[in-house]
């Protein structure tokens, strides 16, 4: 009987002479590319100056990317540090390996430095970036697709990933269908996305209350996502670490929506974390709620 599946692609690097170009660095940069331009519209709908943007997301990224790099080394280590490792080895970013709570944890250090600096709002900004951050996250998962890394258990539905031997687990390298992981992230990611915006219209949610949904959302996703993965993780409780963390962080967020729903349609402006006094005079430099006319991730 014959079955459909997703083929896998024949490479993930291409070589300009000497220098190679590798898809999983490219959709990364593709991800970035994307936030930082969508944050800019929401920030400049909410009153703020878009240049800040890039002056915050110059220390927000690399502070990411060794936050992401650091989270996987730690809790992977006995990948680069173990004998028979090659552990120059832990730097090989383009291989793969940057955790995603990391790369949050970290990115918001920077995004703080950055903030400070131009003395805007973290929260304020948190909310703004939260959309394109999460569709960021989403166009990442492609380059796992490239690298044929982070599939789910073997499967014969219609959708399955199909999977060089090369890359298949030691104990099952005869199968070569598996569950496309990567792509059930990348589109609940979009869903993630969808339902930010629409919650920050629906229920001004500001304060750093839009970035602790996006936060509650996407790891409740990634939780059964998790589960359905067959890569290699360290596990405690017989749950894999990133399910650990998901849901340390799941209840994290969703606490921070609970003991701060009192100040929900309260917004602050970008340059104060504080809400504006009911009293004061309306004014356009603050985001006090999400602008009639921001586009949708379909629509842009």
């Amino acid at each position: 009987m014959l079955h459909t599946y997703l083929p896998s692609p024949s490479q993930g690097v291409w070589h300009l002479g000497p220098i190679p170009i590798r898809a999983y660095a490219l959709f990364i940069l593709a991800g970035i590319f994307v936030a930082t331009w969508w944050t800019r519209r929401r920030w400049e709908a909410r009153g703020g100056n878009p240049d800040d943007v890039l002056d915050v997301v110059m220390w927000a990224v690399p502070f990411g990317i060794i936050g992401g790099r650091l989270y996987h080394l730690i809790t992977d280590p006995e990948l680069y540090f173990t004998a028979g490792k090659d552990p120059i080895r832990a730097l090989y970013i383009w291989d793969g390996g940057l955790g995603i709570w990391g790369a949050v944890a970290l990115g918001i250090v920077g995004a703080l430095i950055g903030c400070r600096r131009k003395g805007i709002s973290l929260a304020a900004f948190l909310d703004a970036v939260a959309p394109g951050l999460v569709v960021a996250q989403a166009i990442g998962r492609w380059g796992n697709y490239f690298n044929q890394e982070l599939y789910g258990g073997p499967t014969k539905l219609p959708w399955a990933l199909m999977i060089d031997p090369a890359n298949r687990p030691a104990d099952t390298p005869d199968i070569g269908l598996y569950q496309p992981t990567f792509l059930y992230e990348s589109l609940w990611d979009v869903g993630v996305a969808v339902l930010l915006v629409w919650a920050g219209r629906r229920y001004a949610l500001h304060n750093g209350r839009l970035f602790a949904l996006y936060i509650a959302a996407y790891t409740f996703g990634r939780a059964w996502v998790e589960a359905l993965r067959v890569d290699h993780a360290n596990h405690f409780l017989g749950l894999r670490l990133n399910d650990w963390t998901s849901v340390i962080v799941f209840v994290a967020a969703v606490a921070f929506l609970v003991l701060h729903r009192s100040r929900a349609g309260q917004g602050s402006t970008p340059a104060t974390d504080e809400a504006p006094s009911p009293d004061a005079a309306p004014t356009q430099t603050g985001p006090t709620q999400d602008a009639p006319t921001e586009a949708t991730p379909a629509e842009t």
